[in-house]
């Protein structure tokens, strides 16, 4: 496999996992970054642009990363409380009158962020116009009636996340997601990610597609537990509803999906800008800019939410907009704060190894929060530092 970029010296596991990755484990198209105190340590690329094509992966490509957008995203509601314009613990409806129907009177901020405001789904799924138009989602997450009790439980707010998101940034600034990520954040610190892909970068975005793991990847063919097998293959099911809130799913690489803005899922960047965005979340990156304060690096990886997930129907972990190490998506280390994205890309910041990590590819696999080509540079990149 002709691999393409730098590792500095004591990072040569993480190569080594990304070569495996496409000998063993079915890469198509993927590139991978670490940044480590400030300093990029490892910018690999490889394969092709398109899962289904023959064109070499470039420095400069981009794929779409799907929930691992969530993880970017945050930084926006946490930038704008870190500036005094968004206050956590304010009831939704203080910013979003309409937002007060069916008990939504006692959602907080903070539950939105975590996945605690019981609206992960909608009786009736959006088509994917709607989903993008700016309006219909919004006024679609404010009629809809909570599923359970707001801030009692949390479920994982596949798709909702993105009109809850977006409108709550508006009414705090008139601003949307996607215009506050490129003036605040992505442009100040030279990030090439965009929720809302302007038209002269469409240019660098490769084509995604579905795989399946070779046989020769060796993985255990274990069976997920009865409760999650049935909650995914169960049509009425609040798991099945929450992915299906955009129904049917979206062409990811249609042009018009991916100008949109869904902070939920259809982010699109390099595993570089990745790793340097949550490099710049817990410490100072190489030309001196941060994003956050250490006030707001420590809320970032503050718990929110912990146990049962009533979407995932597994455990899982939730700060304000970022997912928590833990089993059902194990990051560096306790510490971690990030998000995967459903069939590969992953994103985190450790703020104790002072790592920030980036993977993305085009190669989209059944995997939902821990994929094992992900996983692998993970255990590599968590060995070179033990060896160091």
């Amino acid at each position: 496999m002709d691999v393409h970029g730098t590792v500095a010296e004591g990072f040569e596991p993480v190569r080594d996992a990304f070569v495996r990755n496409f000998e063993v484990l079915g890469d198509r198209g993927a590139a991978v970054a670490v940044y480590r105190d400030g300093r990029k340590v490892v910018d690999l690329w490889g394969g092709t642009r398109d899962a289904e094509g023959t064109e070499p992966w470039t420095e400069g490509t981009a794929q779409i990363v799907r929930s691992a957008t969530k993880g970017v995203a945050a930084a926006v509601p946490l930038l704008l409380h870190q500036r005094g314009l968004l206050d956590l613990d304010a009831p939704v409806d203080s910013y979003w009158p309409e937002f007060k129907t069916g008990g939504k009177e006692r959602i907080l901020v903070r539950d939105v962020l975590a996945h605690r405001a019981g609206i992960p789904a909608l009786d009736r799924g959006l088509s994917a116009a709607e989903a993008a138009d700016g309006v219909s989602g919004a006024r679609a997450v404010a009629a809809q009636q909570p599923f359970w009790e707001p801030g009692a439980e949390h479920g994982y707010h596949a798709q909702t996340y993105s009109w809850l998101l977006s409108e709550l940034v508006l009414r705090a600034t008139g601003r949307t997601v996607g215009s506050v990520l490129a003036e605040e954040i992505a442009e100040p610190l030279g990030l090439e990610f965009w929720i809302g892909l302007p038209e002269a970068e469409a240019h660098r975005v490769g084509r995604v597609a579905p795989v399946e793991a070779p046989e020769s990847a060796g993985l255990l063919r274990t069976r997920p537990r009865r409760n999650v097998s049935e909650a995914y293959a169960d049509p009425d099911s609040l798991t099945r509803r929450a992915f299906a809130a955009i129904a049917p799913l979206p062409d990811e690489n249609d042009p018009a999906y991916r100008a949109a803005e869904l902070p939920a899922s259809n982010g699109i960047g390099t595993a570089r800008a990745l790793a340097r965005f949550y490099g710049a979340t817990i410490g100072v990156v190489e030309d001196g800019a941060r994003i956050f304060t250490p006030a707001t690096t420590e809320l970032a990886g503050r718990e929110h939410s912990a146990g049962p997930d009533r979407v995932l129907v597994v455990n899982t972990r939730f700060g304000p907009g970022y997912m928590l190490h833990g089993p059902a998506s194990p990051l560096l280390s306790p510490a971690s704060f990030g998000h995967p994205g459903r069939g590969g890309s992953l994103a985190f910041a450790d703020p104790e190894a002072g790592i920030g990590f980036g993977y993305v590819t085009n190669a989209l696999a059944k995997s939902v929060t821990a994929d094992p080509r992900a996983q692998a540079l993970v255990r590599a990149l968590k060995s070179a530092l033990s060896a160091r």
